[in-house]
């Protein structure tokens, strides 16, 4: 979604940015893009170029006091620099590390410096803002979730792309009418949204409204705005061991409960998917991933367990149904009957 506004209007960044410097007294910028985009960065580069010509960049931006340069930072694709804190190391040339707050980045950031850090989507939002007023972007919207989101939907579904929805949308709106629902034939099971690190919702939740508080009390979380759509043929467990292996491989490794725990979710998870587990591994898995999400440092190991914890709450008879069946210590089935 990000890629796309800064392959198609980077001047709409640009412009958002140099108000944001304004306002709070900045005169230095950073755009952090992934190396994967570089679409992106020459349409970036260019449109930097062309606001220095016409004098919105640079010194005494049209003959005032204001002085504002922006420079492109371009980023390795790691998936823990989605974290400010970490996403400021590599800015700096450091490992894209995160580390404790506070301090905040408004008070220590950049080298030290007050810094307002902010997701593309955001900036692009300023300057239609100021140009159509406050009240006008308050009325779109929820009472708590205000303005628009840009989803990417994927998966399982006839329509796939970006669509721009008004915070409350539901998600049966967004899959049903827009994305023209699961192929024929198929029946929808789940959506997840929110990335890797997002929970799985089931058909049943599906007219829960898309902002922060209602997906928060699902289980899933908002992210970037990815959204991912599955059929019936779908296997949650395997859905969960995919976006675990994700998290396990782009911990940074700085702290313990995630750069261990994913890798035991993860060997977990593998070893119910290959019915090897019993049901003091499932256990485990619930536990270690409540710790996991608990002690982390950073939001990846926060929100690593949510594609877990979630699948679990709401499709747990898949678990289950792969676990082996207990025995009575010589190998034979234990069979217990009720009377």
């Amino acid at each position: 979604m990000d890629r796309s506004v800064l392959e198609s209007d980077p001047h709409r960044i640009l412009e958002g940015m140099a108000i944001a410097g304004y306002a709070i007294g900045a005169n230095h910028g950073f755009i952090y893009v992934r190396a994967e985009y570089p679409l992106a960065i020459k349409h970036l580069q260019k449109a930097i170029q062309q606001a220095k010509k016409y004098e919105l960049l640079g010194s005494q931006i049209f003959d005032s006091t204001f002085d504002f340069k922006i420079d492109i930072r371009i980023g390795a694709g790691a998936f823990v620099c989605g974290e400010e804190t970490a996403l400021m190391q590599s800015i700096q040339g450091g490992r894209g590390n995160p580390r404790p707050r506070p301090p905040y980045p408004a008070v220590s950031g950049l080298w030290g410096c007050p810094t307002l850090i902010n997701n593309v989507e955001t900036f692009a939002n300023i300057a239609p803002i100021i140009r159509n007023g406050g009240d006008w972007y308050a009325s779109i919207g929820t009472t708590k979730s205000k303005g628009t989101k840009v989803f990417a939907l994927t998966g399982n579904i006839q329509n796939t792309g970006l669509i721009e929805v008004p915070m409350g949308t539901t998600i049966r709106q967004i899959v049903e009418e827009m994305g023209g629902g699961v192929p024929e034939g198929s029946q929808v099971k789940a959506v997840q949204t929110g990335g890797p690190s997002g929970g799985c919702v089931p058909a049943a939740f599906f007219d829960t409204p898309v902002d922060y508080e209602s997906l928060q009390k699902l289980g899933t979380i908002m992210g970037s705005g990815g959204m991912i759509v599955m059929d019936d043929s779908t296997s949650m467990v395997e859905i969960a061991r995919f976006y675990m292996e994700f998290c396990r491989g782009e911990s940074c490794g700085k702290c313990v409960p995630c750069r261990a725990g994913t890798v035991q979710l993860y060997a977990l998870l593998t070893k119910i998917m290959n019915q090897e587990a019993t049901a003091a591994d499932l256990a485990q898995l619930e536990s270690l991933s409540y710790m996991v999400k608990e002690m982390s440092l950073c939001g990846l190991g926060q929100t690593a367990p949510n594609p877990v914890l979630s699948t679990l709450k709401y499709f747990k008879q898949e678990y289950l149904d792969l676990l082996q069946a207990p025995t009575d210590g010589n190998g034979s089935l234990a069979v217990s009957k009720i009377l």
